[in-house]
């Protein structure tokens, strides 16, 4: 398998010793008992609040990574399994509202990264290897999700009322996002797939959707009477490959250079 180092180890605090940093933050351990009870929020006016996540997934969100893939390896057993409670707030004009939505989300990620190299003593190393991948792309009668009701201006107000980039979800429950654009489709949807996921559209306006579950891909079939998680019938449920296609998308089988990220080192966080 063809491997290319893109850089040697690299500590996260010193690579984003220079980008604003959150002046207010906790983080402690979960005591919720429902996994479900799960979610990470980036709101306006540089706010973050993540509860009841693995440092798993707080990297993943840093990092714009699905949280169940070959791209995040490495690392004790406890990065996955110890459940957090974080809350970060911005001091005021870290988070201009001057800057467009994309760049107010690339500062937060930036920002969510440095408080893990802070406070976990977080450093990654990143390589990229060649991987069977799919490539998501528009099929030839073209893309037929329907526009989000918000655009992407609108997404870090103060007022906003709607989730933006985030969809939820998943195999058993559907699809279901009310601005979210075809790159969020990709890493949410890698969660699920057998391979990670490129986005090929070239696309980048909002979308909204809501699906029904699909069935496991590669998965033995579902006999008579089984139900998935939203409680639908599993042997009447769809394949991944369908939905795609009902909505004008391709999931292509390629090879392709894929980003990894491997933890290098990392410690449990102090007390606040």
């Amino acid at each position: 398998m063809h491997k290319r180092a893109l850089a040697c180890t690299l500590s996260i605090g010193i690579l984003y010793s220079q980008v604003f940093s959150f002046g207010v933050t906790s983080i402690k351990p979960s005591k919720a008992e429902d996994f479900r009870r799960a979610g990470i929020q980036f709101l306006p006016g540089g706010r973050l609040i993540a509860t009841n996540y693995p440092l798993q997934v707080l990297i993943s969100g840093a990092y714009h990574l699905p949280y169940q893939s070959p791209r995040l390896v490495g690392g004790p057993e406890w990065v996955r399994s110890d459940r957090f409670d974080l809350y970060a707030k911005a001091d005021a004009g870290t988070i201009p509202s001057e800057l467009s939505a994309e760049e107010k989300r690339a500062r937060m990620r930036l920002m969510l990264q440095k408080l893990l190299a802070d406070r976990f003593h977080l450093t990654l190393r990143r390589e990229t290897k060649e991987l069977p991948v799919y490539a998501m792309t528009v099929a030839k009668n073209g893309l037929k999700l329907p526009k989000s009701a918000i655009e992407e201006k609108d997404c870090f107000d103060e007022s906003a009322t709607v989730s933006c980039h985030t969809i939820q979800g998943g195999q058993g429950f559907g699809l279901h996002g009310k601005a979210f654009d075809l790159s969020d489709l990709a890493v949410f949807i890698e969660n699920y797939t057998d391979r990670p996921v490129i986005d090929k559209t070239g696309i980048h306006e909002l979308f909204q959707i809501e699906t029904k579950g699909w069935v496991p891909l590669g998965g033995k079939a579902a006999l008579p009477g089984m139900k998935a998680e939203d409680g639908s019938d599993l042997a009447s449920l769809p394949s991944l490959f369908t939905i795609f296609g009902e909505f004008g998308l391709r999931l292509e089988p390629q090879k392709g250079p894929v980003e990894i990220f491997v933890i290098e080192h990392v410690e449990r966080p102090g007390a606040n």
